[in-house]
């Protein structure tokens, strides 16, 4: 794929220049400590709904012990969480789903076209395809090492309904299902 097959051209943008840092993503999205898979947000164009962000690829990674020994890998499913962030970040901000938590809704033509490795920037590109407000929000996605498109598709977002899953996750754990806290066979 080349430069202009992206979603919009990175060497328009200023990676120098973050319009949000890891504090201003903290605000908007709830992931922490080893599931915070974005560095920084570079461009936000709420009129064409297009957003880039990025992750810089480090050693101290979670998955690098094990995927794969030896042989450290981004795993795919890691890259896309990184993009399902950034979209979200994209989402919550200008409050385009109407809730106040967006979760994975779906995923339509995953590519996984080259391998991330500790030591890349994988940028992030999210473009908003369709929305309908409380209900659903659809946006493609690429990921970018180096003008090589590493991870493309189509990710959609729902709204979370995090007053029932607050309730639920401080109930009583035989509440919850669990009655006598032991592994149950069947």
């Amino acid at each position: 794929m080349t430069a202009k097959e992206l979603l919009i051209d990175l060497s328009q943008i200023d990676f120098d220049k973050s319009t949000a840092g890891i504090q201003d993503i903290r605000k908007v999205n709830p992931q922490r400590h080893e599931m915070e898979q974005l560095t920084a947000v570079v461009y936000e164009d709420v009129e064409r709904k297009v957003c880039v962000g990025y992750k810089d690829v480090t050693q101290q990674e979670f998955w690098v012990r094990g995927h794969m020994p030896g042989m450290p890998l981004m795993p795919g499913v890691v890259m896309l969480e990184g993009a399902a962030q950034l979209c979200s970040y994209f989402t919550q901000k200008y409050d385009m789903l109407g809730s106040p938590m967006v979760g994975f809704g779906g995923l339509e033509e995953v590519r996984f076209r080259d391998p991330v490795l500790p030591g890349d920037r994988i940028v992030y590109i999210c473009s908003l395809i369709k929305s309908r407000r409380g209900r659903m929000i659809v946006s493609r996605f690429q990921g970018v090492v180096r003008e090589n498109v590493v991870v493309e598709g189509i990710i959609k977002g729902i709204p979370i309904p995090t007053e029932a899953l607050t309730a639920r996750a401080s109930a009583p754990a035989e509440m919850a299902g669990d009655e006598g806290g032991g592994s149950r066979e069947p």
